[in-house]
């Protein structure tokens, strides 16, 4: 395994817990944290033990976003360096057969908000907050959080998050449906090792297969998705962990999956 210097990584019950570990700079990016994220993504991607990868931050902040103080790192412009340091662990993300949550403590603001929505669950601390602080300081929103904000908020109601730049206290997150929910500070650790290990318990193929199925469907039509649907099913019912499902349903027992 990687050594990291700005990511602290582990491995638990299937579940794979990365740590953003700049505490001192609230876990901001620079050159090093993009690059160690995108290593360990990478190593949790390649894991066949690993079945869900949780991403948060060390200390108290998920992510101050961008670190100012670094500049555009190795690049001449902050396009270069969102194209080349930051789009390639996204896409990691974006492109992973995993599930991906984002356990958020503290700010989760600028691209840290859209690190957080770009994974497919998020449990915040009744603490934590997103901020897409861009326009506050004369920039527009980059990270995807455009496409995500519009999907998820339609454009009425990303366009006054955007243009207010205000800080969304965690109920609100969840009232939007930024996060998925919102837990005691002090059990988020917790609360989200929790689930993750609840679904990994999961079949491995099935959650690829509907992670699949449910991304497509925000850019397709009904017709698509049906004839999507069924070659995907008719993939699935090929499995063993469909047969090992079958099984242990007449028999009243709980599947052990084996994601072949």
């Amino acid at each position: 395994m990687t050594d990291f210097q700005t990511v602290t990584y582990s491995i638990n019950n299937q579940v794979a817990m990365i740590g953003m570990n700049r505490p001192e700079a609230l876990n901001s990016f620079n050159t090093q944290l993009r690059l160690d994220l995108l290593a360990a993504i990478d190593c949790a991607n390649k894991d066949e033990k690993v079945r869900v990868v949780v991403i948060t931050g060390e200390g108290r902040s998920f992510s101050a976003g961008h670190d100012l103080a670094s500049g555009y790192g190795n690049h001449d412009t902050i396009e270069e360096t969102i194209l080349k340091e930051y789009k390639p662990w996204m896409q990691a993300i974006e492109g992973s057969d995993k599930l991906y949550m984002a356990a958020i403590n503290g700010a989760a603001a600028g691209i840290g908000a859209s690190l957080a929505m770009m994974c497919d669950l998020s449990v915040m601390a009744d603490d934590g907050y997103m901020f897409f602080a861009f326009a506050a300081i004369g920039l527009v929103v980059d990270g995807g959080a455009s496409y995500y904000l519009v999907k998820r908020l339609g454009y009425a109601k990303a366009v006054e998050l955007v243009m207010e730049a205000e800080k969304i206290p965690a109920d609100d997150c969840f009232s939007l449906g930024l996060v998925n929910k919102v837990v005691p500070a002090s059990e988020l650790r917790v609360r989200a090792q929790q689930w993750a290990e609840k679904l990994a318990e999961g079949a491995p193929l099935a959650q690829k297969y509907n992670k699949q199925l449910l991304k497509a469907a925000t850019e397709s039509d009904l017709n698509s998705m049906f004839a999507m649907e069924a070659e995907k099913q008719n993939i699935a019912a090929a499995t063993e962990d469909f047969k090992i499902a079958t099984e242990a349903f007449f028999k009243k027992v709980k599947p052990k999956f084996s994601g072949r």
